[in-house]
């Protein structure tokens, strides 16, 4: 249930109408915006639908949301789009924001000079990842705290916000210290634990759908982090498992429209995970960016063939300003903001 209030409603009557929702069992998440405030219930179907609040002082009017997924709902938006700030460098909206970076954190020097020149080429945010996810045991899985006081090294020298991944609550602490945001990677998007405590952690979150999720159980995950009060969530589809062979993942570019229709918040495409190929990433990123994505992550490296994980996919770092300026001039085309980029 969306509950709307009139814009001169006063704080007795928002917390009113708080107490009232509270008191039934139900969980209220309050938006405040720049004319009215919008109170979302979530709790017992039944008992939100008899809350009586119908004629309330303050109350303007109350709104079903039919979705099983209320917070991240475009209803509870009431068709707006989020926009989450990081660091200065926002996503969302009209705004289209570029994160790059190695797959994995290897050496102080590897890292260092990938975040220089994405840098310098215009990325908004930095991508690394301490901590890595991988189908064996015996291979490579992170330097760990190692690797996160490097990105901490490169964030510090370059001022770029960075994205790292966190597969495990025991180590959310040491990642919320050095990440701006939190990437929770595909086979952790339904890790409900880690999503609940990513949630309580109060830093935006790049929600990765998982490789044979549906959209409906991406949202739904989505929710385990809006409802502990953390709005900054980015959604990110980086490709699910079919049955071709010819390329290592589906990216399943028709996910960005559908979504627009269904959720408030930001898009992002990884081109990278879902080609494995090098040769791949321009094309589909180029596709992501003219059809409405936000965002987009991608992978670079300074040697890609000397990477420890991952190099055939991962763009030369010395190439990386004329993909950017091509996918850049992409989204300006499809109506996007880019930030430091020259119209077209």
């Amino acid at each position: 249930m969306m509950i709307v209030m009139k814009e001169e409603a006063t704080p007795e009557e928002i917390e009113a109408v708080v107490k009232r929702v509270e008191d039934v069992g139900a969980r209220t998440h309050v938006s405040q915006g720049e004319l009215v405030t919008v109170i979302g219930a979530i709790g017992d179907r039944e008992r939100v639908a008899n809350l009586g609040l119908e004629g309330f002082p303050g109350v303007d009017h109350l709104t079903p949301i039919t979705k099983p997924y209320k917070l991240s709902s475009l209803q509870f938006k009431k068709g707006e789009r989020s926009v989450i700030d990081v660091g200065g460098r926002k996503i969302g909206g009209e705004h289209f924001m570029t994160i790059a970076g190695p797959c994995t954190v290897e050496s102080r020097d590897q890292m260092l000079t990938s975040a220089r020149l994405v840098n310098e080429a215009g990325a908004q945010l930095l991508r690394g990842g301490a901590y890595k996810p991988r189908t064996s045991p015996y291979s490579f899985h992170g330097l760990g705290q190692a690797g996160l006081k490097l990105l901490a090294e490169a964030k510090e020298e370059t001022g770029m916000p960075i994205v790292t991944e966190c597969m495990d609550v025991r180590d959310l602490e040491a990642v919320a210290e050095v990440a701006d945001v939190i990437q929770l990677g595909a086979r952790n998007m339904q890790n409900y634990t880690l999503l609940t405590e990513v949630g309580r952690a109060g830093i935006p979150v790049l929600l990765k759908r998982g490789l044979s999720s549906t959209l409906e159980e991406l949202l739904m995950a989505a929710e385990y982090i809006l409802k502990e009060g953390n709005e900054d969530v980015m959604l990110c589809e980086r490709g699910i498992r079919t049955f071709e062979t010819a390329y290592r993942f589906t990216l399943d570019l028709m996910a960005v429209p559908v979504l627009r229709e269904l959720t408030h918040l930001p898009i992002v495409i990884d081109p990278s995970h879902a080609a494995g190929k090098r040769g791949l990433v321009l094309p589909l990123s180029l596709a992501a960016a003219a059809v409405g994505a936000d965002g987009i992550i991608v992978e670079t490296h300074p040697e890609p063939e000397a990477a420890i994980c991952d190099g055939p996919q991962q763009i030369y770092a010395h190439e990386f300003g004329d993909y950017l300026r091509q996918v850049e001039a992409a989204a300006q085309l499809a109506g996007k903001v880019v930030a430091g980029a020259t119209a077209v």
